[in-house]
């Protein structure tokens, strides 16, 4: 499965809204959903699926999917 895939199927089903909604350009800007709780669940969710650890400090950077994809791949995962 693509790594944009895995990663819509994260924020679909942590923000609880359809996954036609999120795009490869989506940031928390342009879903209501994603606010600062739901923020956190996310980082949860994106350390299970993809089995690492993100240090608090990456929270804040990681507020779109260009840079959750471009944090993943950094971190060699496919």
């Amino acid at each position: 499965m693509d790594l944009f895939l895995k990663v819509q199927q994260v924020i679909s089903t942590t923000l609880k809204v359809p996954s036609d909604k999120i795009a490869r350009e989506t940031s928390e800007n342009d879903l209501a959903a994603w606010d600062s709780l739901a923020h956190v669940n996310l980082m949860m969710s994106l350390e299970q699926t993809f089995d690492l650890f993100l240090e608090v400090e990456d929270f804040p950077k990681l507020t779109s999917v260009p840079a959750i994809l471009e944090y993943l791949k950094e971190h060699s995962v496919t």
